[in-house]
């Protein structure tokens, strides 16, 4: 029980410390564009926990802009995965691959994907696929290149004895390539997850009519800056919630390993 609760305030220590200089902070500035928390508290439960019992407290504004944002962004950062893993896996089992599509993917890496907005505004128009075509082609390069880096690093000693045995070609596939390279595959998912997050926020402050990127935006030109404290902390919030749980998955899958079960 000690040891619970010396890393429950080692986790959370510094964080509570750091909220509470932040209320008195505010509280001695006084300054309108920089509410305290317990104001930017009461608005997030006014705005999103101020809803009848039958939707579990969720008000609508739930269902019409943060759902909206959240299956955006996961389904984008979904895809992108599946398309990543399996495009980065090909590329680093193939001996010659990268040396004609390494330049192309070094270039499309290099460009920033909100500069694309407005490419992907044109060829979508203002709407959902705007949006996961923004956060598909910004997510997509750090899981292929950790995919082809981990598919890359499989032990030889597996390889030969995989073709000792003569595995068929799924099975050396999912049987040892896949395995040997989850640990880099997870840590490109991590960074992708992030820039996900990241990219639903600017594609919908330039092209959505919902979500949470547009309600910060209407916020601030509103002036309504409770509110907008309140989403950039729900952002915050939703960001943790997702490498948790990235992580919570990452150890059940490593757990074989003996680094995932340290």
């Amino acid at each position: 029980m000690n040891a619970r609760l010396k890393q429950f305030l080692q986790r959370w220590g510094v964080f509570a410390a750091l909220v509470v200089a932040w209320e008195l902070a505010t509280r001695a500035a006084a300054s309108p564009f920089f509410p305290t928390p317990k104001t930017i508290l009461g608005t997030i439960r006014d705005r999103w926990l101020s809803g009848p019992a039958s939707q579990l407290l969720l008000s609508d504004e739930v269902f019409d802009d943060v759902l909206p944002s959240i299956l955006r962004t996961l389904g984008g950062w979904a895809l992108a995965s599946v398309v990543g893993v399996a495009l980065g896996v090909a590329l680093g089992r193939s001996r010659v691959a990268m040396d004609y599509v390494g330049p192309l993917l070094a270039f499309a890496r290099a460009i920033p994907p909100p500069t694309l907005v407005p490419v992907f505004l044109v060829l979508f128009k203002i709407g959902t696929p705007m949006q996961l075509a923004t956060i598909i082609f910004g997510t997509l390069w750090p899981v292929v290149l950790n995919s082809v880096d981990g598919a890359r690093a499989v032990d030889s000693v597996k390889v030969e004895t995989a073709r000792a045995f003569r595995l068929p070609r799924h099975q050396w596939l999912l049987g040892v390539v896949l395995p040997s390279a989850l640990p880099k595959i997870f840590a490109g998912l991590r960074v992708s997850l992030s820039l996900a997050l990241i990219l639903m926020v600017i594609s919908e402050l330039v092209g959505a009519t919902n979500g949470i990127g547009y309600q910060l935006l209407y916020a601030q030109r509103q002036f309504e800056l409770p509110a907008m404290w309140a989403g950039i902390v729900l952002l915050g919030v939703l960001g943790y919630l997702f490498n948790t749980l990235l992580l919570a998955g990452e150890r059940r899958a490593l757990a074989w390993q003996p680094a995932g079960r340290g």
